[in-house]
């Protein structure tokens, strides 16, 4: 499967004059629309919570896409950036509410503490929490992608690196002695700003943010790709050795948009956390960050609107299908798998090519 999803499909790059591809513009103004119609309906908090988690995953999707669609680099480690940003934002949620309420929280009483460690310094802050976070994860892409891009290390031997990396990260965190809640992981979340976690208008807030969060990421990644930084990345991915005899620096750009993604990939998980309520190793499983990849292939690569409808459809089918029938989501998966790279090397963006295809091979001539 890594091989398959390794080699990158020929893709249609947004042409060089226009600011944004047009699809863009109108999927987040989409996003704008849906986020003004749910503070307005206020529908049932479980659905909105849905549509929350859905926007965090897409960001997340996205974060994929701007390296692997327009870098030709494909990471099986972006659930690593996804949990650091969540851990944090955990860490953060219990804090706030140990200074409020007084009540111990449940990796305090877990981990037999009387008082947070050291580490937890500066975790009632929001603000702090959001860029410790986000400056975690840039730091610890930082190191790797320079270690790895420097020694040129490039397509399938860099996803296998990036997935071992995740998978050391999981059996870490699943040690009681690292700090963070061991296998039960953090969770027993009770406020978000001093407001009730399940409150209706909490829920509703936060996921009216997120959605907000995925339109601007989409607008700022779409201007980046456009841009003449865009245009390198492009070629970076098409003939990198061309490119580096050019003149141009092909480690540096790799490595400042792969640390762009990791920040995403971040907030991504500082956002979803909150919504689900819970963080755990689990969530560094390389299943996660093979899924990432399964939901970009999908949606079209080096089309950053297709990376949020493929990762809104596939995870809708799947919160589906894990309460409906959920023996039956990996068989779903690996069929998803094996249709895009068997019948839909683009993703969705093939379907259009599919019945004509088919019609003409059936007329008699």
């Amino acid at each position: 499967m890594t091989g398959s999803l390794a080699a990158t499909p020929a893709v249609t790059p947004v042409p060089a004059r226009r600011r944004y591809d047009p699809s863009l513009l109108g999927l987040a103004a989409a996003l704008v629309a849906a986020a003004l119609v749910l503070g307005l309906a206020r529908p049932e908090s479980y659905l909105v919570n849905a549509v929350g988690q859905l926007a965090a995953l897409a960001i997340l999707a996205v974060s994929l896409d701007l390296v692997w669609g327009y870098l030709g680099i494909l990471s099986l480690g972006h659930g690593l950036f996804f949990a650091i940003g969540g851990y944090v934002c955990a860490m953060h949620l219990s804090a706030h509410a140990y200074a409020v309420t007084g009540a111990a929280p449940d990796v305090m009483q877990f981990m037999g503490w009387t008082s947070l460690p050291f580490y937890w310094t500066g975790m009632t802050s929001a603000p702090y929490a959001l860029v410790l976070g986000i400056a975690l994860a840039v730091l610890v892409a930082l190191v790797f992608g320079w270690a790895s891009f420097r020694s040129r290390v490039n397509g399938v031997y860099f996803s296998i690196i990036s997935q071992a990396l995740v998978y050391v990260a999981m059996l870490l965190m699943f040690r009681n002695d690292t700090g963070f809640g061991g296998n039960n992981g953090m969770t027993g979340f009770t406020l978000l700003f001093g407001q009730p976690m399940g409150a209706p208008g909490t829920v509703l807030a936060l996921t009216i943010v997120t959605i907000l969060a995925l339109a601007a990421v989409l607008i700022g990644c779409g201007r980046l790709v456009a841009s003449g930084i865009g245009r390198q990345m492009l070629a970076c991915r098409d003939d990198e050795t061309r490119l580096r005899t050019l003149g141009y620096g092909t480690t540096a750009l790799k490595l400042k948009i792969w640390c762009l993604s990791a920040a995403i990939a971040a907030l991504a998980g500082i956002l979803y956390v909150p919504q689900v309520g819970i963080i755990n190793p689990r969530v560094l499983s390389p299943d996660l960050s093979l899924e990432i990849a399964v939901w970009v292939a999908i949606g079209g690569l080096g089309r950053l609107s297709g990376a949020v409808i493929g990762a809104i459809l596939v995870n809708a089918l799947k919160f589906w299908l894990t309460s409906a029938m959920p023996e039956a989501w990996p068989f779903i998966l690996s069929g998803l798998v094996l249709l895009v790279v068997l019948v839909l090397p683009n993703g969705l963006l093939d379907l259009g090519r599919l019945k004509p295809t088919w019609l003409r091979r059936g007329m008699p001539r």
